[in-house]
């Protein structure tokens, strides 16, 4: 039987989206949705941290829950997130289309990755479709004395599942830069830009747990439809 604060969070996303509560709004107070929803107050809690968690609302302290933009997904900068994990996360539909899977000879690349002498570079470029809307171009390059084989069925699924769960292998953190660029041709081809002339393109160098270097990607975004968060916390010297 699925927990009351799952399928309350569910109530509370669909009426987000139908714009029962349109952006910037503030949602009911935790004592009206305890009654609306005849329910404790610490289960109406856990569907809104849920809710903040997954970028519908933004909780203020003695204000309430303000709703937000949900035409902007959010995407971890500071994060290394599968985005089959990010459309989880996002509740929203979405299709991986894989345009190429080939081994390349590319000195750009292989400086990067330096694979040895016997092993190869696999390209592979996917298409992320979110509700309908092309909006993202991953462009990812990996090392095969790390990952030797890669099928079409792994690329849609998720790669990241297939390393960590299949390899065995520990994923362990990333190099990101973060750029601004005009649209290439292959941009304008795959994704639906809609006249945008500019795409947010994120270049990531991905390492191991033993800090061996398996992967670079270029993940190339429509500008309008993300928003890029990092939680940061003030030092004082």
């Amino acid at each position: 039987m699925k927990k009351k604060y799952l399928t309350i969070y569910d109530d509370l996303v669909k009426k987000i989206q139908s714009d029962v509560w349109p952006a910037s709004t503030l949602l009911p107070s935790e004592n009206e949705l305890t009654t609306e929803y005849d329910t404790s107050r610490e289960t109406i809690r856990k569907a809104l941290n849920l809710l903040a968690q997954n970028g519908y609302i933004h909780k203020i302290r003695g204000k309430g829950s303000v709703v937000l933009d949900i035409n902007k997904f959010s995407f971890p900068v500071s994060g290394i997130v599968s985005f089959k994990e990010l459309a989880q996360q996002m509740n929203q539909t979405s299709e991986t289309i894989v345009e190429e899977i080939s081994v390349i000879e590319d000195k750009a690349v292989t400086d990067k990755l330096q694979p040895s002498e016997q092993s190869q570079i696999w390209k592979v470029v996917r298409i992320r479709e979110i509700s309908g809307e092309k909006i993202i171009l991953d462009k990812d390059f990996f090392n095969a004395d790390y990952v030797p084989i890669l099928s079409k069925e792994t690329c849609q699924n998720s790669i990241y599942e297939y390393i960590e769960n299949d390899l065995g292998l520990t994923i362990a953190y990333a190099e990101k830069e973060i750029v601004v660029e005009e649209p290439t041709q292959e941009d304008r081809e795959c994704l639906d830009l809609e006249g945008h002339s500019n795409v947010v393109v994120i270049k990531s160098h991905v390492y191991l747990e033993d800090t061996s270097l398996f992967q670079y990607s270029e993940s190339r975004h429509r500008p309008d439809k993300f928003r890029f968060v990092d939680f940061a916390r003030r030092v004082k010297n």
